[in-house]
């Protein structure tokens, strides 16, 4: 069984490719289980200690229709004891306003729900007016553009891996 389980949702195929990096960084399918939240139940979080939750923020400030159609099975979930890291895929220029909201929205919820944030990620480089995923001047995870930096993915990536395998401690 995986170390991580890394449940990510994806309209436009953004956030399972930056799902597909995150995982090839910490060394593959031995290391990191993806499983699309559409596919999955709440008890395939159980398998887990160390979490990683990615969502795409859609529309105005929403979050993917896959995470928002499993939003209430959080409930159901003991986060209790567990270290949940969060990344999102946003557009800071479209949507300058609610930039990176999903994310927020599901580390809300998740705290909420006994999970430990990890993976906090510098504001600075970003251009965007509000955000509901920044806490004391960070963002809750790692904060994804493809619309206006995709050339700062890789690099993003590799950066905010390593800060998660020493607050993992993989």
């Amino acid at each position: 069984m995986a170390k991580i389980g890394l449940f990510f949702g994806t309209q436009t195929g953004n956030t399972q490719t930056v799902a597909e990096q995150i995982q090839k960084e910490f060394g593959g399918d031995s290391v990191v289980e993806l499983i699309d939240i559409a596919n999955a139940s709440p008890e395939d979080f159980e398998a887990y200690e160390c979490v990683i939750v990615g969502c795409p923020t859609w529309n105005i400030g929403e979050l993917q229709s896959d995470w928002e159609g499993f939003y209430d099975e959080l409930d159901a979930i003991a986060f209790s004891g567990k270290k949940v890291a969060y990344f999102g895929a946003g557009d800071q220029v479209g949507y300058a306003d609610n930039f990176q909201d999903a994310m927020g929205i599901l580390e809300e919820k998740i705290s909420s729900l006994g999970g430990t944030t990890v993976g906090y990620w510098p504001v600075d480089g970003y251009d965007f007016n509000e955000s509901k995923a920044v806490r004391n001047g960070k963002f809750v995870g790692l904060a994804i553009d493809e619309d206006n930096q995709s050339d700062l993915t890789d690099e993003r990536v590799k950066t905010w891996v390593a800060q998660l395998k020493r607050e993992f401690g993989v």
